[in-house]
């Protein structure tokens, strides 16, 4: 028992975020007479919010070192400009054209994080005139004008599916293959973990919760790839998610550049005095940014077949609303690369939800801004609870 409520206890904004996902999820399936967790109505929720989530994976970075980047919408439009451009416009084969796109938004972070990192102007100010810098630019890019339809190669990456290993079938087999084999990596690696903390002489949870977990992972895994078997399975896009949340995943809890992050955003002084490259870390983290932003923004422009001057409009604040939400702090040094994905679930979900039962933009907003400063809220009154 006192090993569940020291777990619980250490981990309680995770697990809160987690079941507070569940109830949205449950509450919204019950308004909607059951069409969210309808296939069609879960591919559409990965396909909508992507472009989000994978913002999301850069913003908790840049929150865990104390900062913030208020550019990721403006630089999002600008690179899916420069995309358009290259592809319609100049007819530049996809690939090469994806490639320079992503080399432009490094250079953009490379940019911002200069003056961020080694001239230390304040984040805030640094990406806001970021914001207007890169949104100016796209208008004048594209002339206040769309450019379309982008080749079919590349509209594959936000709105295409993984083929099938059968043509024809009503159950899309490659993906519940896919779905056994995660799970099947999942559980022995957690099995794994479990018996090298034992063999250290870590505590580790009780054999009946931990047993209980495996099964809860392995079903939810299974469901899901069925759920998604039944429309068109596995969107090209959830594999570079899935892609994306692994490798960065590895970096933050098993590199020394993760643990640099983290020293960072506890006490930039005491790392430095550590040894600790702040400069260039933080430099990094803005460089990493500015190309998850790229990528953030052709996988907009494919899913919308068009380069467009909104573009990225309010992006900025749901990826760090879905850091906030899932997780990250405030004043920087905590948050997780799973809790930015939940959050951004949180937010996406309640999108879809809101927009299905025919609640209005206004009401949206307004709801959405409540739970950000609920989020934080409770961050800040756990914070002052272990002081």
């Amino acid at each position: 028992m006192q090993t569940l409520m020291n777990m619980a206890r250490n981990n309680m904004r995770q697990y809160s975020m987690i079941i507070a996902l569940v109830f949205i999820m449950l509450l919204f399936q019950v308004l909607t007479d059951g069409i969210l967790l309808e296939p069609l109505n879960i591919t559409n929720i990965i396909l909508q919010n992507s472009y989000i989530l994978v913002l999301a994976i850069g913003m908790v970075l840049v929150i865990i070192t104390g900062h913030i980047d208020l550019s990721v919408g403006s630089i999002a439009a600008f690179v899916g400009a420069i995309s358009g451009m290259l592809m319609v416009t100049y007819n530049v084969p996809t690939f090469l054209a994806v490639i320079i796109s992503l080399l432009i938004g490094a250079l953009i972070g490379a940019w911002q994080g200069f003056w961020i990192a080694y001239v230390k102007i304040p984040a805030f100010i640094v990406t806001l005139a970021g914001m207007l810098l890169f949104r100016g630019l796209t208008m004048i890019v594209l002339e206040g004008q769309s450019i379309a339809p982008f080749p079919e190669s590349f509209k594959k990456m936000s709105s295409g599916f993984i083929p099938d290993i059968s043509a024809g079938g009503s159950l899309h087999i490659l993906t519940i293959i896919i779905g056994l084999l995660l799970s099947l990596i999942l559980i022995f690696n957690e099995v794994k973990n479990r018996r090298t903390q034992l063999k250290y002489g870590f505590e580790v949870t009780p054999s009946g919760i931990f047993i209980t977990k495996l099964i809860a992972f392995f079903a939810i895994i299974n469901v899901f790839a069925y759920i998604l078997a039944l429309y068109e399975g596995i969107p090209n896009i959830l594999i570079i998610l899935g892609i994306l949340i692994i490798v960065y995943t590895f970096v933050m809890r098993k590199t020394v550049v993760g643990r640099h992050i983290y020293a960072i955003g506890g006490n930039e002084k005491a790392a430095q005095l550590s040894g600790v490259k702040t400069k260039k870390v933080t430099f990094l983290v803005f460089v990493n940014m500015g190309v998850l932003s790229a990528l953030s923004g052709l996988i907009f422009a494919a899913r919308l077949n068009a380069a467009t001057p909104r573009a990225g409009n309010l992006f900025e604040l749901d990826a760090i609303a879905a850091c906030f939400i899932g997780g990250a702090s405030a004043y920087g040094g905590i948050g997780t690369l799973p809790g930015a994905i939940i959050g951004g679930l949180v937010m996406g979900i309640m999108n879809n939800g809101m927009s299905i039962i025919g609640l209005g933009i206004d009401w949206q907003q307004a709801i959405k801004g409540l739970v950000l400063l609920a989020a934080v809220a409770f961050d800040i009154y756990n914070k002052n609870k272990a002081l």
